[in-house]
């Protein structure tokens, strides 16, 4: 028969563990009205309890504000999404504190329907073979910021224009998560 300190340690261990590896691919989901529209994959949202949650669209770059197609970004994303009930299923936050999920209005998936109209880059770390072929009949079709002749990735168009100030000022930001050491600079 195990002692109860015996049990307390495996218990214990078995915490440990758990907090190390992390939720589940799913740990929660929410619900609300979207409120606001920062840019083409952030998005604000007012729960049902009355907290507004600021969310990034999962799995997909969208052009920054003052970049080229940024402000068509916005406005897409937003007559997609302001106004209406989102549901989001994510399971982790960035840097930002920002949730991090896959937004859907009326079952529709917002970061797909972004790359289709050719609005977004979808992040190929991350990608599902959905957003990838998305992606690419954008591109074939030069939908959105496909008909300019020499697209700038928003993460090189953040490099090349550095954000003045943070919210989080001593953390160190990812600025090319789609670049390998010595891979190309376009798109």
């Amino acid at each position: 028969m195990l002692t109860v300190s015996w049990s307390l340690r495996v218990l214990a261990l078995a915490g440990l563990l758990a907090a190390a590896t992390g939720p589940g691919p799913l740990a929660a989901e929410i619900e609300g009205r979207v409120v606001s529209v920062r840019d083409g994959d952030t998005l604000d949202l007012l729960t049902t309890a009355n907290e507004q949650v600021r969310v990034r669209l999962a799995g997909i770059d969208a052009p920054e504000m003052g970049q080229a197609y940024g402000n068509v970004a916005k406005r897409a994303l937003s007559s997609m999404a302001y106004g209406r009930i989102a549901r989001v299923e994510w399971s982790k936050k960035d840097d930002y504190g920002r949730v991090v999920g896959k937004v859907r209005v009326r079952d529709a998936d917002v970061a797909l329907r972004m790359i289709r109209q050719g609005l977004a880059w979808h992040y190929r770390a991350y990608a599902a073979e959905q957003s990838a072929a998305a992606e690419d009949g954008a591109r074939a079709q030069r939908t959105g910021l496909w008909q300019d002749p020499d697209p700038v990735a928003p993460w090189l168009f953040r490099h090349r224009h550095p954000v003045r100030a943070t919210r989080h000022p001593r953390r160190r930001r990812r600025i090319l998560p789609h670049v390998k050491a010595g891979g190309a600079g376009r798109v």
